[in-house]
């Protein structure tokens, strides 16, 4: 469900997380972006912070980082504990150039065109098993059985870890991401998140253990062999990239394939051109652009302001929280004409689901966008009748825009592969 009806500004509530679940926040962004696109929001476990809903607004904090800082307060809305789990400067999302810089040259050579090049055909026959899994049942769950399944062999691939692991990186970046929705809590402990986080941990250097005895053509050897300034990344600094590479990495595909589906599935005619176009390189490219705008799976990011500044005339003092919601700047009217229709044919479409650009903007985008490509044409081109078969949960989150369940029919099929 989407609504857009009119909200009175006193009833915005950004906290409210039932909001996102049931379409009510897109009426909120609307009101906001109309009466007060930069606004001061209450919080009650901190200070407040502003939300900042336009795409020119989001555009231009995310590009400078020297005024809006990943670091001093991370990229979450709650103040990280330095005593828990403080990822400040030491995650590539919250640390600011030219430590950032430093870190994402490491990372830079498993998502180049000639390693995403070497990636696509093994994709193209794992999306084939994947499908070949289920075709012949006439229904599936759709995120856990197709969804999930390529982000993580893509992944996998790119980590060097073993297929038979891969549903671990799965349970691993739920227990973290998922942690404001009450499916993936464990109300007999509240650490589960953190506890992923040590998992990861410990599973990464076990990794980097084997791959210091024998050294592969992957991410973890490159990163082990790394050096910045001539010294070595430390283990902190190469966990932190593993955890980075274990759930974004997955995650926000995942979800963005999901919600994808999920559009075109209650949008029939959309649908219908999709399928119309299968053979289409540039139409599919340009469609899965606005499946990307109107699934936007990370909704907001957050930076900390360095300096006093202003925006739009509001005065943002240093140290104050400005939270930039690319789910907003996806529907901004300015930007986007009838922004709240789904429309493959949209262009242009300068949609932010990969960030505002800078330096900041989403070091996996042609991969992910890859992986979109390659599942939609195998789901469609071998379920073409695909349906949905009961109501979409959505993720109870306001930072990840995600489809939990999406259960689905189709005519049965034959396996390509025995």
């Amino acid at each position: 469900m989407t609504t857009t009806d009119p909200v009175a500004i006193s009833d915005v509530d950004l906290l409210d997380l039932d909001a996102f679940v049931e379409g009510r926040h897109h009426a909120m962004f609307a009101t906001l972006r109309e009466q007060d696109p930069v606004h001061f929001h209450a919080e009650p476990d901190g200070p407040g912070f502003w939300a900042v809903t336009k795409h020119h607004d989001l555009q231009a904090v995310n590009r400078d980082t020297a005024t809006f800082s990943s670091q001093l307060g991370g990229t979450q809305r709650v103040d990280p504990d330095p005593e828990e789990f403080d990822t400040r400067g030491v995650l590539l999302l919250d640390s600011d150039p030219p430590q950032h810089t430093r870190y994402r040259r490491l990372v830079n050579k498993g998502f180049t065109p000639r390693m995403i090049g070497l990636l696509e055909q093994h994709l193209r026959y794992r999306a084939e098993l994947i499908v070949d899994s289920v075709i012949e049942h006439g229904s599936c769950e759709f995120v856990s059985d197709l969804a999930a399944e390529l982000p993580l062999q893509a992944i996998a691939e790119i980590m060097g870890v073993p297929q038979e692991d891969r549903r671990l990186l799965f349970d691993w970046s739920n227990a973290m991401i998922g942690s404001q929705d009450p499916e993936y809590q464990d109300p007999d402990n509240p650490d589960r998140p953190l506890q992923a986080a040590g998992e990861i941990f410990a599973y990464a250097n076990d990794l980097a253990s084997q791959r210091r005895d024998d050294p592969r053509d992957d991410i973890v050897t490159t990163l082990i062999n790394a050096e910045i300034e001539g010294e070595k990344l430390s283990e902190l600094e190469f966990d932190m990239f593993m955890l980075l590479l274990t759930v974004a990495g997955n995650e926000t595909t995942r979800n963005a394939t999901s919600a994808g589906m999920h559009a075109l599935l209650t949008h029939p005619d959309e649908m219908s051109r999709f399928l119309g176009h299968l053979d289409d390189d540039a139409y599919r490219s340009a469609a899965l652009d606005e499946v990307l705008r109107w699934a936007t799976p990370v909704l907001h990011f957050r930076r900390t302001a360095a300096v006093d500044t202003e925006i739009r005339g509001r005065e943002i003092a240093a140290g104050d929280k400005v939270l930039i919601w690319h789910v907003s700047a996806n529907r901004d009217e300015e930007v986007f004409e009838d922004p709240f229709r789904f429309d493959l044919e949209r262009r242009p479409n300068e949609h932010v689901a990969f960030g505002g650009g800078g330096a900041h903007y989403c070091l996996g985008a042609n991969l992910a966008k890859l992986e979109l490509d390659i599942i939609f044409a195998e789901v469609l081109s071998r379920m073409p009748d695909l349906s949905a078969a009961g109501p979409a949960e959505m993720l109870r989150s306001n930072f990840i825009g995600g489809v939990k369940h999406l259960p689905v029919s189709f005519t049965p099929g034959p396996r390509k592969h025995g």
